[in-house]
């Protein structure tokens, strides 16, 4: 249960405290700072430093750049040929992605949809908090069209509405809102697959395609992406859907990184790509190795 002093904060002003803490680190990385070092530069205590980043993480700020140390140093000694995500392939890694498991179906617009630039269309809006902080979504009778990781309301929604010029919105929390919302914050949701609405081309759909299929807690690079789609030398357009994907940590652009094992950017924020590929790994290591919570380190 979290403290009383966290529960005042909402989870977005956490995800801010956590992406100040991972901006830090970076640009410290060299020294590895500290506990003390770090709350000092939150201005806040290292008893509640260390207990509000064990319970967005469920491992300790030491675990949680050790997970990021060990997969980036991976990935720069794997191989061309042995890479992180033909290995996790190799031993049946994929089934441990909860996303992959709940096999999320896609289900592209029409011709018609797509030129008329969402006419007809009605699209119910919602804006949320999740541990990865504040968000819009929004959603047809179809399924999850948008979900935008944002700072401000009025943009987001700017944004929406350039992907759907025509379209009826209406806000409104629906279902697959809710639903959404426990798979952005970590919520079992056995046999509860989530439908997406995708407004696309063919190739940036079979690109998101792609992208469902990395493993949670798992990378790929661009490059092996457009083999995996069977246009190796599609690198660049890979790069260029995955920089559209319009639904944010569901369909995980997060796992893309540059061939040097470098996370690089994210539409949404470099930090915040390296805080949820952080966590993802985290989770793993405690799945696997059936740990509750980290100790104190």
């Amino acid at each position: 249960m979290l403290s009383k002093q966290l529960m005042k904060t909402s989870q977005t002003q956490q995800y801010e405290q956590i992406a100040k803490a991972l901006k830090f680190l970076e640009a410290n990385f060299k020294t590895q700072p500290s506990l003390e070092q770090i709350a000092n530069h939150l201005n806040t205590s290292q008893f509640h430093f260390q207990r509000l980043f064990s319970d967005w993480a469920g491992v300790s700020p030491k675990k949680f750049l050790q997970f990021l140390n060990i997969n980036y140093a991976k990935q720069i000694l794997r191989n061309e040929h042995q890479t992180l995500f033909n290995t996790a392939f190799e031993l049946g890694l994929s089934s441990t992605s909860r996303l992959h498991d709940l096999f999320i179906n896609i289900e592209g617009m029409t011709p018609a949809e797509y030129k008329n630039e969402g006419e007809n269309l009605s699209i119910y809006f919602h804006f949320e908090e999740c541990i990865f902080g504040q968000y819009l979504i929004g959603a047809t009778q179809k399924g999850i069209c948008f979900l935008m990781f944002n700072e401000s309301k009025n943009e987001a929604l700017t944004e929406l509405r350039l992907q759907f010029p025509k379209a009826n919105f209406i806000q409104k929390q629906i279902p697959i809102h809710q639903t959404a919302a426990l798979v952005l914050n970590n919520k079992n949701l056995a046999n509860q697959p989530l439908s997406l609405h995708l407004k696309g081309t063919d190739f940036q759909i079979k690109v998101w395609e792609a992208l469902l299929k990395i493993p949670e807690g798992n990378f790929t690079t661009y490059g092996k992406l457009a083999q995996n789609i069977e246009n190796a030398n599609a690198s660049r357009a890979v790069g260029t859907a995955i920089g559209s994907n319009p639904i944010a940590f569901i369909i995980p652009c997060h796992r893309v990184i540059q061939s040097t094992g470098k996370f690089g950017q994210y539409r949404w924020g470099s930090e915040r790509k390296a805080a949820i590929l952080g966590w993802e790994a985290a989770k793993q290591f405690v799945h696997y190795n059936g740990l509750q919570n980290d100790a104190v380190i």
